[in-house]
């Protein structure tokens, strides 16, 4: 593990409480389950991000022209 850096966080009490009931039901800490949390958020991130690159190349269709095309076809 590299070496971890400070920062203060400021939750919301009944967050803090539910964090705090969790870390001692799970015998992990705040800071393990906080850091959990931001990683998935960040690898969450990253998929979202490669499927917008996967998808730049596609057409643009606006909301308009789509609408308009799903009466034209009789679905709406």
């Amino acid at each position: 593990m590299t070496e971890a850096r400070r920062a203060t966080v400021y939750f919301e009490p009944a967050i803090h409480r539910a964090l705090k009931l969790k870390a001692v039901s799970t015998d992990r800490t705040i800071s393990e389950m906080v850091n959990e949390a931001v990683r998935f958020a960040l690898a969450e991130d990253a998929e979202d991000l490669a499927a917008f690159r996967d998808r730049a190349s596609e057409p643009a269709v606006d909301f308009e022209s789509f609408v308009k095309s799903l009466k034209h076809r009789g679905q709406i």
